[in-house]
């Protein structure tokens, strides 16, 4: 049985596309899914499967979203190894790590499209980006951060989803089953 982390995107943000954890939870588990688990109302799932497809759980949890709530939401399922070398191959220094965003894409973008998208450049903000994350700093904060996510995937061609250091952390440590 594998150890799965699901990120959905866009969820209980500004009071669009409500999606009650509590609700999620036991319809991911009626679902055939095991050991459920959420963190935080932002869209974090961690669980358990016997089913080695991503992508597969991917458009299962997706689809579950959409029959139950109504709408769509995109969703990266990642293994726990996954999610732990994102956050370790975070090129920044310790401490702008700890202050860091970690954007996980749906895939590793082309690197034609990868270099044509690092030419915009915000005064305040920070990102690199490698393999399937954009590492991102922002010196005042992401509220005042001029970082556009739907610039990045449509130039990138990907789905993506944010997450904080601390919420990263976080997410290892519920998984370390």
């Amino acid at each position: 049985m594998q150890n799965y982390i699901a990120l959905l995107r866009g969820v209980n943000v500004g009071g669009h596309r409500k999606v009650t954890m509590a609700k999620l939870k036991t319809l991911l588990s009626k679902s055939g899914l095991e050991n459920v688990q959420t963190y935080i109302q932002s869209g974090n799932i961690l669980f358990q499967s016997y089913i080695d497809d991503k992508k597969g759980l991917e458009n299962k949890i997706q689809n579950l979203i959409l029959t139950h709530f109504g709408f769509e939401v995109p969703v990266l399922v990642l293994l726990r190894n996954e999610l732990e070398k994102v956050l370790n191959n975070c090129p920044f220094s310790e401490d702008k790590k700890e202050h860091s965003y970690f954007v996980i894409l749906s895939d590793v973008p082309n690197k034609k499209l990868v270099m044509e998208a690092s030419v915009k450049r915000y005064l305040d903000d920070d990102y690199k980006i490698l393999n399937n994350c954009i590492y991102l700093f922002c010196s005042k904060g992401y509220g005042k951060s001029k970082f556009n996510l739907n610039y990045f995937e449509k130039k990138l061609d990907v789905n993506a989803t944010a997450r904080n250091y601390k919420t990263m952390v976080k997410l290892l440590s519920l998984s370390n089953i």
